[in-house]
């Protein structure tokens, strides 16, 4: 998306003060907006036109030690602010990011690396309800990303830490509200690896507190992430692996998802691209009783300066981890994305 203009905003800098002394920093605008035909098949379905928008605010300032800063503000649609981030990046200790709990961060990085043409294959109007791993991504948390220097040569790591990981957002000066008092703090570990031309490897590790009595939980919530995409040419494969264990005693609660992704994507050329998607979801309640979620999408991805246009055939079964004909579904997405 293209800036559209750039504001002085000494306030951005008088706001960091307590960190360091700052320069006049800038603010940068950008945003687009997408137009969307869904019909889905098996369910009864509404209007099948949607429309969503989006603008982003980047102030960046820097710091008298070296350092710079940015403040990151999305708006989604209808939402008053959807996501906020402060990340601090340093001359030798690498990037500081205090984020609002929107997503992206910690483990939910990998919530699904495979390569796609558009959307994720769980992220198209079928409603798939399969769960994949979040981590801190879904928390008010603080992330550093390592140096470089620090690190062997394509390595790129993080580490996300929440001191209470239930969900709640604050503003300054304030405390979230609990929205679960069974939830302590959380904390992930993830990275990837350059391991040679093409190939990269990476995987994550998140481990959730949980304070309830063994009456309710067996244990804390863990998740783990490991996979690997590999490019050759204008062809790019992948597959996953994740499970998510929430070790909840009753004996019809989840015990763990299990989830295996595969996805391979073909740029024909610059502007035109093809991908497949599958990703099969186990879930596994406390009394072992299984059922697994299957969604499949076939996607077609056209460039045409600052539009596109995307199409996605997507297939589910046992959707939301629900067995039944009633289940099992077909659906088309058809968007038309604009960036200004």
């Amino acid at each position: 998306m293209n800036k559209l203009t750039k504001i002085g905003v000494s306030a951005l800098c008088g706001s960091l003060a307590a960190v360091a002394s700052a320069n006049a920093g800038s603010l940068a605008v950008s945003g687009g907006a997408t137009a969307t035909y869904s019909s889905n098949e098996g369910t009864v379905a509404g209007n099948p036109l949607g429309m969503s928008s989006a603008i982003s605010f980047a102030g960046s300032g820097e710091l008298d030690n070296g350092s710079t800063v940015t403040l990151g503000i999305d708006h989604d649609d209808q939402n008053a602010y959807s996501a906020t981030s402060i990340s601090i990046a340093t001359p030798s200790f690498g990037t500081f990011a205090i984020d609002s709990g929107a997503g992206g961060r910690g483990i939910d990085r990998y919530d699904d690396m495979m390569p796609t043409a558009w959307e994720e294959t769980t992220g198209t109007s079928l409603g798939t309800g399969i769960n994949t791993p979040s981590g801190m991504g879904g928390q008010s948390a603080v992330e550093w990303a390592l140096p470089t220097d620090m690190l062997p040569e394509g390595l790129t790591a993080y580490a996300a830490y929440s001191p209470r990981a239930n969900g709640t957002k604050a503003n300054d000066k304030a405390a979230g509200g609990s929205a679960s008092e069974g939830v302590g703090s959380g904390w992930d570990v993830l990275g990837s690896y350059q391991a040679m031309d093409g190939l990269n490897v990476f995987a994550g590790y998140s481990q959730v507190e949980n304070n309830q009595d063994v009456a309710v939980a067996s244990g804390d919530k863990k998740e783990r992430v490991v996979g690997a995409t590999y490019a050759i040419g204008s062809i790019t494969v992948g597959y996953q692996w994740s499970k998510q264990e929430y070790n909840l005693a009753p004996a019809a609660s989840t015990k763990f998802y299990e989830n295996d992704a595969f996805g391979i994507a073909f740029n024909i050329n610059d502007d035109l691209s093809v991908s497949y998607g599958l990703m099969k979801s186990d879930r596994t309640l406390a009394n072992e009783t299984s059922i697994e979620a299957e969604a499949q999408s076939l996607q077609v991805a056209y460039s045409m300066g600052g539009a596109s246009i995307k199409v996605a055939e997507t297939q589910g079964d046992n959707l939301k981890y629900t067995s039944g004909s009633t289940m099992d579904r077909d659906a088309t997405t058809i968007a038309l994305s604009l960036a200004f």
